[in-house]
C-alpha cells in the first residue's frame, strides 16, 4: 500500500507541474488566446484520475482561473458563455476521469486480493507447486517449491526440465531419471507421474505433471514416509510368510498320516478332519500368496517363456473350480476356439487364470453364472456377481484391497489375488483390465502378447 500511495502522489505531483508549467507558457508569450483552456486538459484529467473526484474538480477550477488571469493580463476577451462552456468541460473532464480512476483502482485492488488468497493457498499447500510457460520458464512458484528446490540443491536460473536435468547424478537411478527429464521436456502436453530417490540421503519424491492452457503444471510431493512403511510391510510380510511355513509343513505331515488311519475314525473324527485339513489349505495358499507378492516386490520372479496353450490352462482352472461352484448352483463355462498359442510361463499365467475364476466363483451369489473365453491373444472371464463400485475400481490392483461389496457380505479373503495377477500378467508384457458394476457383475479381461 506505501508504494501504491507514492505512485498516486508522484503522478499527481508531475500534473500539478505540468499545469504550472502550460500557465507560465501562457504569461511568458502571451498565449492564453492561442492556447486556450484545452491546454490544461490533460493535466486535469491526470489529477482527476489519480488524485480522485475532490482533486479532479479543483484541478478543473485552478485551470479555469489560471486561463482567465491570463487573459485579464493579455486583455483577451471572453463572454459568460463562453467561460460556462469552458467550466463545463473542465469539470467533467476532472469528473470522469475520477471516476475512471477509482474504477480502475477498485479492480485492481479486487486482482492484487484474489493474487495474494491465491498465493497464501498454494503457499499453505505441502506439496511443491508451480506453473510454467510451454517452454518449461517458470511463472508462478510456490514456497514449499522453493524450499525442496535449495534442498536438492536445484540451480536458480534456466527452466524446469533444464533444472530438474542438473541433479541428476545425485539420483538412485540417473539414466532413467535423466531420460524421463527429456521426455518430460519433448512432451509438454502429456500429463506424467514419476518416483525418483535421491542417492545417500534416501530421500522420495513423486513428481507429476499436468498440461494447462498455455503451459504446465508442476508438482513434487515427498513419498519417503510412505516407501520406508511399504519397506516395512514387505519385510513383515516375508517374514511372517516364512515363520508359518514352518509350523505349516508340520501340522500338513501329521495330517497326512491321519488321513492314513482315516478308517479308524468315527463320522464326528472324519468331519473334525476336513475341517483340518481346509483350513490348512487355506492357510498354505495365504502363505504361497504372501511369499509371491514378497518375491514380486523384490523382483526375484523369474518367467520360463515358452509358447503356451491358453485354452488348456483355462480347462485346468475351469475344472479345479467346478466343485466350488456347483456348491454354490453357479453355471461355469468355458468358451474356446482353439486360438494361437501365446508367450508365457505356464506356472504363472495358471496361477493367474486359477485366481481369476476362483474370484469370480466366489464372488457370483448362489445360481449366477461365470464365463471363461479364450480369444486370441486374450482371456476373458465373466460373472454375473456382486460387482465393485465405480469408485473403488481403481483400487482393485492394490495389495490387500477389498471392495466395500465384499467386506459387507463377509465373503472371506486377503486382497491379494487380483494384484498378484496384475503384476504377473505386466511382468508378462501384457495388460489387465477390470470392468464391473455394483450389483450387475464383473468381466476381467487379459491381453498377451503372441509365442
Amino acid at each position: 500500500m506505501p508504494s501504491f500511495v507514492r505512485r498516486r502522489y508522484f503522478v499527481t505531483f508531475v500534473a500539478l507541474c505540468g499545469l504550472f508549467a502550460t500557465w507560465g507558457a501562457m504569461l511568458a508569450f502571451d498565449w492564453s488566446a492561442k492556447l486556450g483552456t484545452v491546454a490544461f486538459g490533460p493535466w486535469v484529467a491526470l489529477i482527476g484520475f489519480d488524485a480522485g473526484m475532490v482533486g479532479g474538480v479543483t484541478a478543473a477550477a485552478a485551470a479555469l482561473g489560471g486561463w482567465v488571469i491570463a487573459s485579464n493580463l493579455q486583455n483577451g476577451s471572453y463572454g459568460s458563455f463562453q467561460l460556462g462552456v469552458r467550466s463545463t468541460a473542465l469539470v467533467m473532464l476532472g469528473v470522469l476521469s475520477a471516476l475512471a480512476g477509482l474504477r480502475l483502482r477498485s479492480q485492481e485492488r479486487e486482482l492484487r486480493g484474489t493474487a495474494t488468497m491465491q498465493s497464501a493457498l498454494i503457499d499453505a499447500t505441502l506439496d511443491g507447486i508451480c506453473l510454467t510457460d510451454r517452454e518449461g520458464e517458470i511463472l508462478i512458484i510456490n514456497k514449499p517449491l522453493r524450499r525442496l528446490a535449495i534442498e536438492l540443491g536445484l540451480p536458480l536460473s534456466g527452466t524446469v526440465p533444464e533444472r530438474l536435468l542438473a541433479i541428476a547424478d545425485k539420483m538412485t537411478e540417473p539414466a532413467r531419471y535423466r531420460a524421463r527429464m527429456l521426455a518430460l521436456a519433448e512432451t509438454p502436453g502429456d500429463a506424467s507421474i514419476d518416483e525418483f530417490e535421491v542417492a545417500g540421503t534416501g530421500r522420495v519424491f513423486r513428481g507429476y505433471t499436468s498440461p494447462v492452457a498455455d503451459g504446465r503444471i508442476w508438482t513434487l510431493r515427498e513419498v519417503t514416509a510412505d516407501r520406508e512403511l511399504d519397506r516395512m510391510r514387505d519385510a513383515f510380510v516375508a517374514t511372517v510368510s516364512h515363520e508359518l511355513r514352518t509350523p505349516l509343513t508340520s501340522i500338513s505331515g501329521f495330517l497326512e498320516m491321519m488321513e492314513d488311519e482315516e478308517h479308524e475314525l468315527g463320522d464326528a473324527g472324519r468331519q473334525y478332519l476336513d475341517v483340518i485339513r481346509r483350513a490348512t489349505e487355506r492357510l498354505h495358499s495365504l502363505v504361497e500368496d504372501l511369499l509371491l507378492v514378497a518375491q514380486i516386490e523384490a523382483r526375484r520372479i523369474e518367467l520360463e517363456l515358452a509358447p503356451v496353450d491358453l485354452v488348456e490352462l483355462a480347462s485346468g482352472a475351469v475344472q479345479s473350480a467346478q466343485p466350488a461352484a456347483a456348491e454354490k448352483g453357479v453355471a461355469l463355462d468355458l468358451v474356446a476356439d482353439h486360438p494361437p498359442a501365446v508367450l508365457g510361463d505356464a506356472k504363472r499365467l495358471s496361477q493367474v487364470i486359477d485366481n481369476l475364476v476362483s474370484n469370480a466363483v466366489k464372488f457370483t451369489p448362489d445360481g449366477g453364472h461365470v464365463t471363461v473365453t479364450v480369444e486370441p491373444n486374450r482371456l476373458v472371464v465373466a460373472d454375473s456377481g456382486i460387482g465393485v463400485a465405480a469408485d473403488e475400481q481403481k483400487q482393485v490392483f492394490s495389495r490387500f484391497f477389498r471392495a466395500t461389496t465384499a467386506t459387507q457380505r463377509a465373503i472371506p479373503g486377503t486382497g491379494l489375488g487380483l494384484a498378484i495377477c496384475h503384476a504377473l500378467v505386466e511382468q508378462h508384457g501384457g495388460s489387465i483390465e477390470f470392468l464391473s458394476e455394483e450389483g450387475e457383475g464383473t468381466q476381467v479381461v487379459v491381453s498377451l502378447p503372441s509365442a
